[in-house]
């Protein structure tokens, strides 16, 4: 395995070379897959976060109000993962009118962010009951109120059973979070050093996300051991990104920190 040094950001390492070198050198960093785990109580079942919008329940919402619901399509029945339709069908549930107009995505749209669609783990009292309610957990990041929302779905019904919304819980990043900050710092002059790298392993110019394979992960702040720029990640949605040349070498980007809330890009100090 060849190791390529560069001036630019560092060094780019082929395949599992870099988890490996990397690993002592993150500080404040929470491994791609596992962000938010011990914060939410997971996606699954409704689990509430670390704070609730004031005037909530106990359970983070009034009583559910049934929606306006599509076809119910191709359903799965009992513990089967949820279908194709279900997905869809639960999602369209969960973004109601007033979540739609007034959340905003990663890049600025309207609407929150859609971070996953999982099927809600039964309560206890339900588990060898073959006729329990088949429910769906539906989570979104809103970007203009830098909230966790948090939707349980009866799939039965099409009925919102509750709604919890938290701040300060970062759950693991989607995909389009992914390349939307690959993006930002593609186009930010502290990217000029990503863009090298890719150019000397490609000879091709870096212009979009679609080049790379992109993995990240929620980046916090610890106190005094970032720039001030990046005091406000963990309240903020910040990435740290793990950039790869498709079919090539990792790039080193560890340095660099990506705030998707304020659209900005800054970079740790190395000692």
């Amino acid at each position: 395995m060849r190791e390529i040094v560069h001036r630019h950001l560092g060094k780019m390492v082929a395949g599992a070379a870099l988890a490996v070198a990397g690993t002592a050198a993150m500080v404040a960093i929470t491994l791609p897959g596992t962000a938010g785990a011990d914060e939410t109580g997971g996606t699954k079942g409704g689990g509430t976060g670390a704070a609730q919008v004031a005037g909530q329940g106990p359970d983070g919402a009034p009583p559910g109000v049934v929606e306006q619901a599509p076809a119910e399509g191709r359903k799965g029945t009992g513990r089967d993962p949820l279908t194709d339709d279900e997905i869809q069908r639960v999602e369209k549930i969960a973004l109601n009118q007033q979540l739609l107009h007034t959340g905003e995505n990663v890049d600025g749209g309207r609407g929150p962010q859609r971070l996953s669609v999982d099927l809600a783990d039964p309560d206890t009292d339900e588990l060898d009951d073959p006729n329990a309610p088949r429910q769906a957990v539906v989570t979104f990041y809103d970007y203009k109120t830098d909230s966790l929302v948090t939707k349980t779905v009866d799939l039965g019904t099409g009925k919102v059973e509750r709604t919890v919304v938290s701040q300060g819980v970062q759950p693991p990043l989607s995909r389009a979070e992914n390349a939307e900050a690959a993006k930002l710092l593609i186009a930010d002059p502290l990217g000029a050093g990503l863009k090298a790298d890719y150019k000397d392993a490609t000879g091709h110019e870096l212009t979009s996300p679609d080049q790379l394979q992109l993995d990240g992960a929620v980046f916090r702040a610890v106190p005094g051991a970032q720039p001030a720029a990046l005091d406000k990640c963990g309240e903020h949605r910040c990435v740290r990104l793990f950039p790869k040349v498709k079919n090539g070498p990792w790039i080193d980007a560890r340095s660099l920190i990506v705030d998707l809330s304020a659209r900005k890009v800054a970079k740790l100090d190395r000692h």
